[in-house]
Protein backbone atom coordinates (compact mmCIF):
# COMPACT_ATOMS: atom_id res chain seq x y z
CA UNK A 1 0.00 0.00 0.00
CA UNK A 2 0.95 3.64 -0.38
CA UNK A 3 1.03 5.26 3.06
CA UNK A 4 1.27 9.00 3.72
CA UNK A 5 2.78 9.95 7.07
CA UNK A 6 2.78 13.44 8.57
CA UNK A 7 3.32 14.98 11.97
CA UNK A 8 3.42 18.36 13.62
CA UNK A 9 6.34 19.35 15.85
CA UNK A 10 4.99 17.39 18.83
CA UNK A 11 4.63 14.28 16.69
CA UNK A 12 8.00 14.64 14.99
CA UNK A 13 9.96 12.49 17.48
CA UNK A 14 7.54 9.56 17.03
CA UNK A 15 7.37 9.96 13.26
CA UNK A 16 10.83 8.43 12.68
CA UNK A 17 9.79 5.16 14.36
CA UNK A 18 6.50 5.12 12.46
CA UNK A 19 8.24 5.66 9.10
CA UNK A 20 10.65 2.83 9.94
CA UNK A 21 7.78 0.48 10.78
CA UNK A 22 5.81 1.28 7.61
CA UNK A 23 8.93 0.62 5.50
CA UNK A 24 9.69 -2.60 7.39
CA UNK A 25 6.19 -3.81 6.53
CA UNK A 26 7.00 -3.35 2.85
CA UNK A 27 4.74 -0.39 2.13
CA UNK A 28 5.63 2.62 0.02
CA UNK A 29 5.76 5.61 2.36
CA UNK A 30 5.40 9.33 1.68
CA UNK A 31 6.87 11.56 4.38
CA UNK A 32 4.78 14.73 4.27
CA UNK A 33 6.61 16.50 7.11
CA UNK A 34 7.30 18.17 9.43
CA UNK A 35 11.03 17.64 9.54
CA UNK A 36 11.95 19.15 12.92
CA UNK A 37 10.60 20.05 16.35
CA UNK A 38 10.18 23.70 15.33
CA UNK A 39 6.60 24.72 16.09
CA UNK A 40 4.13 24.27 13.22
CA UNK A 41 0.34 24.06 12.94
CA UNK A 42 -1.15 20.55 12.93
CA UNK A 43 -4.04 21.49 10.59
CA UNK A 44 -1.50 21.99 7.78
CA UNK A 45 -0.35 18.37 8.14
CA UNK A 46 -3.93 17.10 8.40
CA UNK A 47 -4.55 18.86 5.10
CA UNK A 48 -1.46 17.24 3.55
CA UNK A 49 -2.61 13.70 4.39
CA UNK A 50 -6.21 14.47 3.42
CA UNK A 51 -5.08 15.72 0.03
CA UNK A 52 -2.93 12.61 -0.44
CA UNK A 53 -6.00 10.45 0.24
CA UNK A 54 -8.29 12.62 -1.90
CA UNK A 55 -5.86 12.73 -4.83
CA UNK A 56 -5.33 8.94 -4.64
CA UNK A 57 -1.61 9.43 -3.99
CA UNK A 58 -1.99 7.35 -0.81
CA UNK A 59 -4.23 4.45 0.13
CA UNK A 60 -4.07 5.27 3.84
CA UNK A 61 -2.35 7.76 6.10
CA UNK A 62 -0.90 8.15 9.57
CA UNK A 63 -1.09 11.53 11.25
CA UNK A 64 0.75 12.34 14.47
CA UNK A 65 0.39 15.28 16.85
CA UNK A 66 0.80 15.66 20.61
CA UNK A 67 -2.50 14.10 21.67
CA UNK A 68 -3.80 12.74 18.37
CA UNK A 69 -7.01 14.67 18.94
CA UNK A 70 -6.36 17.99 17.21
CA UNK A 71 -4.98 16.44 14.05
CA UNK A 72 -7.91 14.02 13.98
CA UNK A 73 -10.47 16.81 14.29
CA UNK A 74 -8.80 18.69 11.43
CA UNK A 75 -8.45 15.63 9.18
CA UNK A 76 -12.12 14.73 9.53
CA UNK A 77 -13.11 18.07 8.00
CA UNK A 78 -12.03 16.77 4.59
CA UNK A 79 -14.36 14.84 2.33
CA UNK A 80 -13.40 11.17 2.05
CA UNK A 81 -11.29 11.13 5.20
CA UNK A 82 -12.31 8.84 8.03
CA UNK A 83 -9.75 9.50 10.74
CA UNK A 84 -9.63 8.17 14.30
CA UNK A 85 -7.27 8.62 17.19
CA UNK A 86 -6.21 5.19 18.40
CA UNK A 87 -4.11 4.38 21.42
CA UNK A 88 -5.08 0.69 21.62
CA UNK A 89 -4.88 -2.16 19.11
CA UNK A 90 -8.60 -2.95 19.17
CA UNK A 91 -9.51 0.53 17.91
CA UNK A 92 -6.69 0.44 15.34
CA UNK A 93 -8.12 -2.62 13.57
CA UNK A 94 -11.82 -2.17 14.36
CA UNK A 95 -11.78 1.34 12.90
CA UNK A 96 -10.66 -0.08 9.56
CA UNK A 97 -12.77 -3.25 9.64
CA UNK A 98 -16.08 -1.65 10.63
CA UNK A 99 -15.73 2.05 9.81
CA UNK A 100 -13.43 2.16 6.80
CA UNK A 101 -10.93 4.32 8.70
CA UNK A 102 -8.24 5.55 6.31
CA UNK A 103 -6.26 7.87 8.59
CA UNK A 104 -4.76 6.63 11.85
CA UNK A 105 -4.09 9.47 14.28
CA UNK A 106 -1.57 9.00 17.07
CA UNK A 107 -0.69 11.08 20.10
CA UNK A 108 3.08 11.21 20.52
CA UNK A 109 2.69 12.58 24.05
CA UNK A 110 0.31 9.75 24.94
CA UNK A 111 2.01 6.61 23.58
CA UNK A 112 5.59 5.43 23.25
CA UNK A 113 7.37 4.47 20.05
CA UNK A 114 6.87 0.70 20.38
CA UNK A 115 3.15 0.98 21.04
CA UNK A 116 3.02 3.36 18.08
CA UNK A 117 4.70 0.75 15.88
CA UNK A 118 2.30 -1.94 17.13
CA UNK A 119 -0.70 0.27 16.34
CA UNK A 120 0.64 0.92 12.85
CA UNK A 121 1.11 -2.82 12.23
CA UNK A 122 -2.41 -3.51 13.43
CA UNK A 123 -3.90 -0.68 11.35
CA UNK A 124 -2.06 -1.63 8.17
CA UNK A 125 -2.92 -5.33 8.46
CA UNK A 126 -6.64 -4.60 8.90
CA UNK A 127 -9.10 -4.63 6.00
CA UNK A 128 -12.63 -3.33 5.66
CA UNK A 129 -15.02 -6.19 6.45
CA UNK A 130 -17.42 -5.32 3.62
CA UNK A 131 -20.29 -6.57 5.77
CA UNK A 132 -23.58 -5.02 4.68
CA UNK A 133 -24.26 -3.17 7.94
CA UNK A 134 -20.78 -1.59 7.80
CA UNK A 135 -21.22 -0.59 4.14
CA UNK A 136 -24.57 0.97 5.08
CA UNK A 137 -23.05 2.94 7.95
CA UNK A 138 -20.12 4.23 5.89
CA UNK A 139 -22.60 5.22 3.17
CA UNK A 140 -24.48 7.28 5.75
CA UNK A 141 -21.24 9.04 6.70
CA UNK A 142 -20.61 9.78 3.04
CA UNK A 143 -24.17 11.13 2.80
CA UNK A 144 -23.39 13.51 5.68
CA UNK A 145 -20.38 14.75 3.71
CA UNK A 146 -22.60 15.46 0.73
CA UNK A 147 -25.31 17.07 2.80
CA UNK A 148 -23.15 19.23 5.05
CA UNK A 149 -19.82 19.44 3.25
CA UNK A 150 -20.36 22.79 1.59
CA UNK A 151 -21.77 24.60 4.62
CA UNK A 152 -19.62 27.25 6.23
CA UNK A 153 -18.81 27.19 9.91
CA UNK A 154 -21.33 29.03 12.03
CA UNK A 155 -21.05 30.34 15.54
CA UNK A 156 -22.65 27.11 16.74
CA UNK A 157 -19.85 24.97 15.27
CA UNK A 158 -16.96 27.06 16.57
CA UNK A 159 -15.26 26.15 19.87
CA UNK A 160 -16.60 27.85 22.98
Amino acid sequence: MRIAVAADHAGFPLKARILEEVRNLGHHVFDLGTHSTEAVDYPDYARAVAEAIRDDAADRAILICGSGAGACVAANKFRGVRAATCHDTFSAHQGVEDDGMNVLCLGARVIGPELGAELVRTYLHAHFSDIERHRRRVAKIEQFEEEFGSERATAATRPR
